[in-house]
């Protein structure tokens, strides 16, 4: 399995940079209560750091925002899954508890204020890539059955032709969402080398403890760190 950036997305944003964390071995079944109290608390900060601020005005959003504007997507109608998700949290709508895996994400993305996704790894055809969207692939929207087509040229997440994020890091597919019936995750970090590269780290560092905490020491897990020099990570 292998998670790679192609050329042309660090043409247009020569600082992005991806962490990655890949770990098999789950029992995505199990009730938590103490991670669905991490989430929560997470959740509480981040209420109260933005008690007196949007977070579409803060220092963490705004380079994805310009990021957006860089790839010919307008941010204001297109939002980053990170602003969408700080956005309801500022407006005192917290966040549901889905499943372990899937509160887990969320409670280091809310943590870190990063962009967090979380693939289906028995699902991919071969790896997972962030590329220009290209005749003949596809996207079903997260909860729909529909297909559609993305605007060609534009910046996905995709498997084949499978498209698993539209727009970057605006929406994920209902192809590979994770269930309680999920044993294998790939979970991708974005940022910045020259805003939040340290804050990436840090997220990849917190979900491997987190992963043996609530998962057990059985979990089987690599991570990795994906720039403009090292567009490749392989796992697996």
């Amino acid at each position: 399995m292998y998670y790679q950036v192609a050329t042309e997305v660090f043409d247009k944003l020569p600082t992005a940079c991806f962490g990655a964390v890949a770990v098999r071995g789950l029992d995505n079944t199990r009730h938590l209560p103490e991670l669905e109290e991490l989430l929560q608390a997470n959740i509480r900060i981040c209420e109260a750091y933005f008690a007196d601020k949007k977070p579409k005005e803060t220092p963490d959003i705004l380079p994805y925002r310009e990021a957006f504007r860089t790839l010919g997507i307008n941010p204001n109608k297109f939002l980053c899954s990170i602003e969408a998700l700080l956005t309801r949290i500022a407006k005192g709508k917290g966040f549901p508890c889905i499943n372990a895996a899937v509160d887990l994400g969320n409670a280091i993305s809310i943590g870190h204020r990063l962009p967090i996704g979380a693939h289906d790894i028995d699902t991919l055809e071969g790896g997972l890539e962030v590329r220009p969207a290209r005749a003949g692939d596809t996207f079903v929207a997260f909860g729909e059955t529909v297909e559609e087509t993305p605007d060609e040229g534009e910046i996905i997440y995709a498997s084949g032709s499978q498209v698993r994020t539209r727009r970057w890091t605006w929406r994920q597919s209902e192809r590979g969402k994770i269930t309680e019936e999920t044993k294998a995750i790939l979970f991708p970090i974005d940022g910045f080398t020259d805003v939040n590269e340290a804050e990436v780290k840090a997220a990849t560092e917190e979900f491997v403890t987190l992963l043996r905490r609530f998962f057990g020491p059985g979990v089987e897990i690599e991570t990795g760190f994906v720039d403009k020099d090292h567009p490749r990570f392989d796992f697996f």
